[in-house]
């Protein structure tokens, strides 16, 4: 078995390692919940009273064109967009996951039932085990336009091909499983639902900052994530929104708020959509929010993708070996694939009490979560986890299962 000696001696080489400084994390925590909310930059604290002191407090509302505050939703936009595999003036961060994707998809549904060819087509298709916010979304947007349109849910990602049929107008997949971290393959299912005439709307909440993306090499059409997990914004940090520059022109979403307007302070009665990516915007901007955003994103501009991708894996596949040499004793099965090619950045197992096993670690400074059912959740986020970390939760994890020392008895959080 790996010893903790030999994760100190890859830490020590890791390459990555430095910028695990550009964090605050609190002593005697290791932080396995980056993939639900990430860690505070340092320097958000900062940007926080630059924002509230001077370009609010002293700058008032001067500070919409002073400090940039009206364009930052495409600022932001463009340096998050190479992350997922996007160019200038296609991401706007903006409004909530759900929000975006509620615009996007009906964008999506729009553009079909305005193709001659594709107009009949009334079926959404996405997993089960999607997000549940997802499948809301769809559902409420299916039932409001009423005409026949329903949602197909499939129950194996290994059906997905089979479901997306010439009925289809639009695949909503969400291309790292909340779950169970499965990766989907984003280039061959988009491929494939071009191929049926269905357009794709990706969501990238677990995969933006965490693992290698390619939205216009995969030819997908619409994708939305949010910035809050992986890329480190800040809790309830506005969610971004991505069109493929060929659908720009015929891009259109009920939410027609005067942000989105090709000259908002013309303050005419009449909507007229702005023709480039500023029209998936809505209302007035959260400021104070984008404005940490842009510190979680500056940390990105040290390293790329790929090196996050293979420390990682490196991480992840530590953790699963780990876990299941130390642990062997117990009832833990592991939900997230061995495969690299299908795994996220993160490792779930479910456990019979899981949410109390969950509690115990987190009351012994391993910070985990849980989700239904019985899965206990580890996120791997590479800018600040190192190899010591993932050997210390595995033998504080052991100890607990060992001892039995956590509390079936205890009452549920309102966030598990």
């Amino acid at each position: 078995m790996t010893t903790r000696e030999e994760c100190l001696e890859l830490d020590r080489n890791d390459a990555l390692a430095g910028l695990r400084d550009d964090f605050s994390l609190p002593p005697g925590v290791i932080y396995l919940d980056g993939n639900s909310l990430g860690a505070r930059p340092r320097a958000a604290l900062q940007r926080a009273r630059e924002v509230v002191e001077q370009e609010w407090g002293t700058d008032l509302i001067r500070s919409w064109n002073k400090a940039g505050w009206f364009e930052l939703p495409l600022v932001l936009g463009d340096k998050l967009a190479p992350l997922i595999g996007a160019g200038p003036g296609e991401v706007a961060v903006t409004d909530t996951t759900s929000i975006n994707l509620f615009k996007v998809l009906a964008a999506a549904i729009h553009l079909q039932a305005s193709n001659p060819e594709r107009a009949g087509r009334r079926v959404i298709v996405t997993e089960r085990a999607n997000f549940p916010t997802d499948v809301y979304i769809a559902q409420g947007l299916a039932q409001w336009l009423g005409q026949g349109y329903a949602l197909r849910l499939v129950d194996r990602p290994e059906d997905l091909e089979a479901a997306i049929d010439a009925d289809v107008a639009v695949v909503m997949l969400t291309h790292v499983n909340y779950r169970t971290g499965r990766l989907l393959d984003m280039s061959a299912l988009t491929r494939h639902a071009h191929a049926q005439g269905a357009l794709t709307v990706w969501d990238l909440a677990h995969s933006a900052g965490a693992v290698p993306v390619d939205l216009n090499a995969s030819s997908a059409d619409f994708a939305v994530g949010c910035t809050y997990k992986y890329l480190n914004g800040g809790p309830g940090a506005p969610a971004f929104l991505w069109v493929a520059p060929r659908h720009l022109d015929g891009f259109q979403h009920p939410l027609t708020g005067w942000w989105g307007h090709a000259n908002p302070f013309a303050m005419q009665p009449e909507f007229i959509p702005c023709t480039t990516i500023r029209s998936g915007l809505c209302g007035t901007q959260p400021t104070v929010s984008l404005s940490l955003v842009e510190c979680g994103l500056d940390v990105f501009a040290k390293t790329d993708m790929a090196a996050l991708r293979r420390k990682s894996l490196a991480l992840t596949d530590l953790f699963i070996e780990l876990v299941e040499q130390r642990c062997a004793a117990h009832p833990l099965e592991l939900v997230t694939p061995r495969e690299h090619a299908v795994r996220g950045s993160q490792v779930s197992f479910t456990h019979p009490h899981g949410y109390a096993v969950v509690q115990a670690l987190i009351d012994k400074g391993v910070i985990g979560d849980y989700r239904e059912p019985q899965i206990m959740r580890f996120g791997f986020t590479p800018l600040y986890i190192r190899f010591v970390d993932v050997y210390d939760a595995v033998e504080i994890l052991a100890r607990i299962l060992d001892q039995r020392d956590y509390d079936l008895e205890r009452a549920r959080d309102a966030v598990t």
